[in-house]
């Protein structure tokens, strides 16, 4: 259960610098929307640096190999996709779902030479994830659903960006709503109250109410809560819930004691060696109003509106990097009670 955020004793300082605490490679994570990967073909991708080839067999099967021939360690996405198999493009060794050397057309198939790593995917509400870590956890953790993308009673776009920051710093953006001031020219001023925070050993939870201090709604944001503001205001009870369950991240805002109006999905998959850049993935759910094709009328401005806010919170976190490097280290002097519980989750729960 919440509680106030004035209760809570203070976390002590994290050991170790979180911006080279890797993400733990015990899970699933988000490597390549399931439309960007037709029957036949590969698409090349990479985990912490480490180079991956995602596969669509002819038959509709999703696998991944590590994206070098066992041979030359050229990359297999270079070569064809034949059933289930990969043929490497340079001299046409092929690999099997499980990354076993399947033929080697000159050797002979007495002779084979060992194959390459194959990792366990999962293909769920339009991502297909990879478990780079033990395969022996891939089941227990395997994700179910991504937010609200698989109800039909919301409407959904995806979230997709290149971001040139560390994993850690996209969770305290979210989670953080004070930082609402970076909005102002979206937003206007907008007030952020904390209502209670709460954390686990893998998971950190906060909630929020807002207040307009000055200044408008724009037209997507009032697209969003408009739809389904309530007609008597006295009894909306306005409150957003960020929870981070490591290593995805959630969004909820609700008006009443019903349904979500805004639900958000995020997985932040690294990119390089040293984790610097990653890839966001992400769904942005609205629920459907009543009055049918009214939210296909507004998607256009909540599209604008919230591409500009996730724009912005991209170059900030991209700022917030390159001073970590400039200094050589994580300097931050946080004062925020549930980032300090979300950082101490983050480095219990990272490699």
């Amino acid at each position: 259960m919440l509680v106030s955020a004035e209760l809570r004793e203070d976390r002590p300082p994290l050991a170790r610098d979180l911006r080279r605490v890797d993400a733990h490679p015990d899970h699933w994570y988000p490597i390549a929307w399931s439309r960007e990967l037709k029957a036949g073909k590969m698409l090349a991708r990479k985990f912490a640096g480490e180079p991956i080839v995602v596969v669509r067999a002819k038959e509709g099967n999703v696998f991944a190999l590590e994206d070098r021939c066992a041979h030359r360690q050229v990359p297999l996405s270079h070569g064809v996709v034949k059933g289930c198999t990969v043929r490497c493009g340079y001299h046409g060794w092929a690999y099997d779902e499980a990354g076993k050397c399947v033929d080697v057309p000159y050797l002979g198939r007495e002779r084979l030479p060992n194959g390459v790593k194959a990792y366990p995917t999962h293909e769920v509400d339009g991502l297909i994830f990879i478990f780079p870590g033990n395969a022996d956890r891939a089941e227990a953790r395997r994700p179910a659903s991504l937010g609200a993308r698989g109800r039909r009673d919301y409407k959904t776009r995806e979230l997709n960006r290149e971001v040139a920051a560390h994993y850690t710093f996209m969770h305290e953006n979210l989670f953080d709503m004070n930082h609402q001031f970076l909005h102002r020219r979206q937003m206007g001023m907008i007030k952020a109250t904390c209502l209670g925070r709460d954390s686990g050993p893998d998971w950190a939870e906060v909630q929020y109410t807002f207040d307009r201090v000055s200044g408008s709604a724009t037209i997507g944001e009032g697209a969003i809560l408009g739809l389904m503001r309530a007609t008597d205001e006295s009894t909306r009870k306005d409150r957003m819930v960020i929870r981070t369950d490591y290593p995805y991240q959630t969004l909820t805002f609700a008006m009443d004691d019903g349904d979500p109006v805004l639900s958000v999905w995020l997985g932040y998959t690294p990119l390089d060696a040293e984790q610097k850049t990653n890839r966001t993935f992400g769904y942005l759910s609205v629920k459907r109003p009543g009055v049918p094709l009214l939210i296909d009328a507004a998607w256009p401005f909540i599209t604008m509106f919230t591409e500009s806010i996730f724009k912005e919170d991209k170059e900030i976190v991209e700022m917030e990097q390159a001073a970590h490097d400039a200094q050589g280290g994580d300097r931050n002097h946080e004062v925020f009670p549930p980032i300090k519980e979300l950082r101490a989750v983050l480095e219990r729960c990272g490699a």
